[in-house]
Order: structure tokens, then C-alpha cells, then sequence
């Protein structure tokens, strides 16, 4: 009875892990480039009271044993890479990947991120950079008395200089994908990066070797599903209360013992 008060607590403290997860879903839901998080929780360890197979009394062997278990636990959280909704913006800099791959930004210690969200800007030397200011990698510089600016979906990057009718190559966008994208580290800002799990990002001209295309003036939004996380909080709820129950009952339980008399 004693266990089952542990054994209760562990299922508390993963439905509160849970609910945390669910409300950075919830809070990032209007986040350009955010990809939800899914919790997957494991059972702990068991006591075995009796193997399977153990003879009896009479020799024969019993075909179920007697195993009690300890609770659960968080077993990972897993980053879902499904498609966000899309958003007309009509800026020239903001980008949507329509299918699989990463942009990749360069970080001000030398390191790589990598992005989903495409809401690029230009700075005061016409350098393509995040909302953080971090360069688009390859870095891509546009004149800024350019009049008009066009992304293929192929990634090449071309504008219209001042004064001319005639449209110049600034260079192309490459994209960059993963063997595993859920094994990405976040970083927060909407950038992950490389871990051993993840293996290597590859790099590839957008729409070959598997990446997506690219589409000019359009914003990839999160992929958070409010109803869905709503479900999710009640049912995480739900077996929270029903875990404080148990305890309730095994307190209940060990009260009746402790006043039972001669």
C-alpha cells in the first residue's frame, strides 16, 4: 500500500511534465516556424512476486506471474516536422519550404543554426538576416537601392538595381535536411542544431534530394493545433486527478490499518 503511494506521485509528477509541454505548444501557437512537441512516457521498473512458468505445488507450471509495477515516467519529447499553416504576407524576404529541409543561419560564435521560419530581413549592408540579425548562410547581399527583389522556387535570389530593368543573380538559397530531425536540439529563437542523433545536415538546392521548394511572400505559421492540445490538457488533467485519487484512497486505506485495535 505504501508503493502505491510512490507509484501514484511518479504519475503526477509525468502528467505535470506533460502539461508543460503542452502549454510551450499552446503559448507558441502563433509562432512563425514552430513545430509542436510530443511527450512519450514509459513504465518503471517492476517487482516480481512470481515468474511466469514457476511450478506449483503440484508440479505444474503457472502461465502468468505476479509482477507489480512502480509508475511511469517520461520516457522524450519529440518535435513534429508536419507542415504548418501557410500565411500570404506579400513581403519579398519572407520564405515558406514546402516540403521537407531547413534554412540555415550563421550564429555570431561561428556555429550553424537551423530554421524553419523563413521571416527574413535585410540589413544596413543588404545582407539577407533573421529578426536576431543572424546572416543567412549561404550569406546573400542585396544592393539596397534595389527596386524589386524575386525568389525562385529553386532558391535563386535575383534583384532589380536602381535605375535598371534588367534583373541581377545575387546568389542562391540552399536548404539542408536531416536522416533524423527529431534527434535537433532547440535552441530557442526557432533554431535547432546538429546532434549526433540527428546525424549531419545535408545540403541541396531547394526541390532536389528529397528538400522542398521555396515560395516567395509567404510565411510557414506553427503547426500547433489548439483543439488538439486542448484535448491533450483535459486528458493530462484527468490523470493527474486520478492519481491524487489514488493516493487519497491508499492514505484512506492506511488509516483504516493504523486504527484497527485488539
Amino acid at each position: 500500500m505504501i508503493s502505491a503511494l510512490w507509484t501514484s506521485a511518479t504519475g503526477m509528477n509525468s502528467q505535470q511534465t506533460n502539461i508543460d509541454v503542452i502549454s510551450n505548444n499552446l503559448a507558441n501557437v502563433n509562432t512563425s516556424g514552430f513545430k509542436k512537441s510530443k511527450i512519450n512516457f514509459a513504465d518503471l521498473i517492476y517487482t516480481n512476486m512470481k515468474d511466469a512458468g514457476t511450478p506449483n505445488a503440484q508440479g505444474a507450471e503457472v502461465p502468468t506471474g505476479i509482477e507489480i509495477g512502480h509508475g511511469s515516467k517520461v520516457n522524450s519529447t519529440q518535435k513534429i516536422f508536419t507542415q504548418g499553416n501557410i500565411q500570404n504576407t506579400d513581403s519579398p524576404l519572407d520564405m515558406i519550404i514546402e516540403g521537407d529541409g531547413f534554412f540555415r543561419v550563421q550564429l555570431p560564435n561561428g556555429n550553424f543554426g537551423y530554421t524553419r521560419d523563413g521571416s527574413f530581413k535585410m540589413d544596413s549592408n543588404g545582407d539577407i538576416v533573421t529578426a536576431d540579425g543572424y546572416y543567412l548562410d549561404p550569406q546573400i547581399n542585396i544592393p539596397p537601392e534595389a527596386t524589386s527583389i524575386s525568389i525562385t522556387s529553386d532558391g535563386t535570389v535575383s534583384y532589380k538595381p536602381g535605375g535598371s530593368d534588367q534583373m541581377q543573380e545575387a546568389g542562391q538559397i540552399q536548404l539542408y535536411n536531416f536522416s533524423n530531425p527529431a534527434g535537433l536540439a532547440s535552441q530557442g529563437r526557432n533554431l535547432y542544431s546538429v546532434t549526433t542523433a540527428s546525424g549531419m545536415a545535408n545540403q541541396s538546392a531547394p526541390g532536389t534530394n528529397g528538400t522542398g521548394t521555396i515560395t516567395q511572400g509567404f510565411l510557414e505559421m506553427s503547426n500547433v493545433k489548439v483543439v488538439e492540445e486542448m484535448v491533450n490538457m483535459i486528458a493530462a488533467q484527468r490523470a493527474y486527478e486520478t492519481n491524487s485519487k489514488a493516493i487519497q484512497a491508499s492514505d484512506e486505506m492506511l488509516q483504516t490499518a493504523n486504527q484497527l485495535k485488539r
